[in-house]
C-alpha cells in the first residue's frame, strides 16, 4: 500500500487517470476471467494422513453429477492404494451432504432411446461408487452434516461411520417421482430393525437430526459445530484402529437435549408400523393399516392415517416394485443388491412404467404438483399393477432389462462384507439375541433388564444412547416373567402377530 501510494504522487495527473483507467480494464478483466472458471465440484485434501473429499455443488444441493462421480473414483481409488492415507472422509459444502443422484438429467437422456445408454450408464457408475465406498480397505467416514437424499444416501450408508447432526435430513424420496429405491437401499434399509425399512422404503418418509441416529441410519451423533474439530482431531491420528476412529468420534458425541424432538416410531406407534409392514403385498400392507386407523390408542391411529396418506399418492408401480426390492435385499450381499438395482433402473429407463417420466417431470422439472399432492400415474391403481408388470423389473426373461449392464468394481473389493452395523447402536436382533440367549458375547439365558442395559452398554464400551435403546427395545418387545419364588423378575421375548 504504501509502495504504492509513493508511486502515485509522483505521477501527473494525466498519467494518474490513464492507470487507474487501467486498473479498472484490469480488475474488470480478472473478474471475467473468475466467473468463467468451472466450479470444482468435488474439493480432495489431504491432512497428515486422512483424506477428505467435500462435495461441491452447492447450488445444486450437491446433487451427483456425471463430472463428479468422474472425479470422486480415481482419486478414492488413489487414496484407497496409498500407504500414507489411513482414513477417508467425505462431506458436503453449504446445507447438504448430497441430495441425491441429478434425476432430471437422467430423465432427459432416458426418454429418448438415443441417448438412454447415457441414463443406464449414469447409474452404474453411481452404484459402482456406491460399492467402492462402502467396501473400502480403509475406515470411511461419512459426515451427513446436512441434507442426504436418495443418491447422496448411497454415498453413506454402508460406511463402517456414518455421522449425523442436528442439521441431517435422511430419506430415500424415490416411490414420490416413480421410481424405486435404488443406491442399495435393498440391501440397508432391508437390515434396519423391524419394517423400519420397509415403511421408510414406501413412504419416501424422512429422518431427522437424532433420529438418523437413534433409528440406526448413522454410527454416531455429533453437534454440527464439532465436525471442524472433529476432523482435526482424526487427522492427527496416524493410521487408526476402526475401534480408535470410533472411541475418537465418540468423544464429539453430545446427549440429547430437552429441546430436542422425541424420537420418531417408538412404542405402539412403532408396534403398529411392524405389524403392518411386515406383509409381502402392498394390498396387504394397506388392509392392516386400514384396521389400525381405527385402533383405540390414539398413536396407532395418528400413525395408520397419516400413514395411509403417505401411500395413496405414491406410485402404486413403484410401491409393488420397491416392496420386491426389498424382500430380496434382505438375503442378498451389497453387491448382489446393487446390481439387482442396476437391473431395476434399466428397466425405468426402458419405460417399463411410464410413472419415472410422470413423477420426475410433475415433482421436479415443471414442479406442478405440491407436497401432498398425487401426479397422474399409470396404472393409477395397485389392482392394476400386476405381477407381470412387476416382473418386468426382475425377471430374466423381461425385455427391459436386455440392455442392463453389470457393475465393474475393482477385483480385490468383490468380496468384501461391508459392516454398517458395527459402531452403531445395538441392533433389535442382537438385544433378541442377548434376552434368548444366544448371543456371540454368552452369559446368562435369563436376564433382568438393568443386567440386559449393562450388557450392551459394557459392549459398546459407554457408547451414548445404548441405555435408551436397549430399554426402548425392551419395553416394547419384552414380558416380565415373574417365577414367584420370591427372586429376580426376568425379560421374555415377545413376538408379537396381532394387535
Amino acid at each position: 500500500m504504501l509502495t504504492t501510494t509513493f508511486f502515485l504522487r509522483g505521477m501527473t495527473r494525466s498519467g494518474l487517470r490513464a492507470t487507474q483507467r487501467t486498473q479498472t480494464i484490469a480488475q474488470h478483466m480478472m473478474s471475467t476471467i473468475a466467473s468463467e472458471v468451472p466450479e470444482q465440484t468435488v474439493l480432495f485434501e489431504a491432512h497428515e494422513s486422512l483424506r477428505k473429499f467435500t462435495l461441491n455443488r452447492q447450488t445444486k444441493l450437491n446433487a451427483l453429477d456425471e463430472n463428479m462421480l468422474s472425479l470422486l473414483r480415481p482419486k478414492v481409488e488413489e487414496w484407497s492404494a496409498s500407504d500414507l492415507c489411513g482414513t477417508i472422509v467425505g462431506t458436503g459444502a453449504g446445507r447438504a451432504f448430497c441430495c441425491g443422484g441429478d434425476v432430471a438429467l437422467v430423465m432427459k437422456n432416458a426418454v429418448s432411446p438415443s441417448t438412454r445408454s447415457k441414463a443406464i450408464d449414469y447409474f452404474k457408475r453411481e452404484f459402482e461408487m456406491d460399492y467402492i465406498l462402502a467396501a473400502l480397505k480403509k475406515p470411511y467416514i461419512a459426515v451427513m452434516d446436512g441434507i442426504t437424499l436418495g443418491g447422496g444416501v448411497g454415498l453413506a450408508a454402508n460406511a463402517p461411520f456414518r455421522i449425523a447432526t442436528e442439521n441431517t435430513l435422511f430419506g430415500m424420496p424415490e416411490t414420490k417421482i416413480g421410481y424405486c429405491p435404488d443406491v442399495g437401499a435393498s440391501y440397508f434399509l432391508s437390515r434396519l430393525d423391524g419394517e423400519l425399512g420397509t415403511y421408510l422404503a414406501l413412504t419416501s418418509d424422512t429422518l431427522r437430526g437424532r433420529a438418523v441416529f437413534e433409528l440406526g441410519c448413522a454410527t454416531h451423533y455429533i453437534p454440527s459445530r464439532r465436525v471442524s474439530m472433529l476432523i482435526d482431531r482424526l487427522s492427527a491420528l496416524d493410521k487408526p484402529h476402526p475401534s480408535v476412529i470410533d472411541q475418537t468420534i465418540e468423544e464429539f458425541s453430545s446427549e440429547r437435549q430437552p429441546e430436542e424432538p422425541p424420537t420418531p416410531f417408538t412404542g405402539s406407534a412403532r408396534v403398529a408400523l411392524d405389524f403392518a409392514f411386515r406383509h409381502h403385498t402392498v394390498e396387504g400392507i394397506i388392509a392392516n393399516l386400514q384396521v389400525l386407523a381405527n385402533n383405540k390408542d390414539s398413536a396407532i391411529r395418528d400413525f395408520a392415517t397419516t400413514t395411509l396418506r403417505k401411500l395413496e399418492i405414491r406410485s402404486p408401480t413403484s410401491l409393488k416394485v420397491a416392496l420386491r426390492a426389498i424382500r430380496k435385499g434382505k438375503n442378498m450381499t451389497l453387491l448382489e443388491a446393487l446390481n439387482m438395482e442396476l437391473k431395476m433402473a434399466t428397466a425405468f429407463c426402458n419405460q417399463a412404467t411410464p410413472d419415472f417420466n410422470t413423477g420426475v417431470k410433475a415433482v421436479i422439472i415443471d414442479k406442478t404438483h405440491k407436497e401432498g399432492e398425487r401426479p397422474d400415474w399409470g396404472p393409477a391403481t395397485l389392482d392394476e399393477v400386476t405381477d407381470d408388470l412387476v416382473d418386468r423389473f426382475f425377471s430374466p426373461t423381461s425385455t427391459y432389462l436386455a440392455s442392463a449392464p453389470k457393475l465393474e468394481v475393482p477385483e480385490h473389493l468383490i468380496h468384501r462384507l461391508p459392516q454398517p452395523s458395527q459402531f452403531a447402536l445395538p441392533t433389535e436382533a442382537e438385544i433378541r439375541e442377548a434376552v434368548v440367549g444366544s448371543h456371540e458375547s454368552g452369559g446368562a439365558t435369563s436376564l433382568r433388564l438393568e443386567e440386559l442395559v449393562s450388557r450392551f452398554v459394557h459392549l459398546r464400551q459407554g457408547k451414548l444412547g445404548v441405555k435408551e435403546k436397549v430399554l426402548e427395545v425392551a419395553r416394547r418387545k419384552c414380558d416380565l416373567k415373574d417365577n414367584a419364588d420370591g427372586n429376580a423378575v426376568w425379560l421374555r421375548w415377545r413376538d408379537e402377530r396381532s394387535l
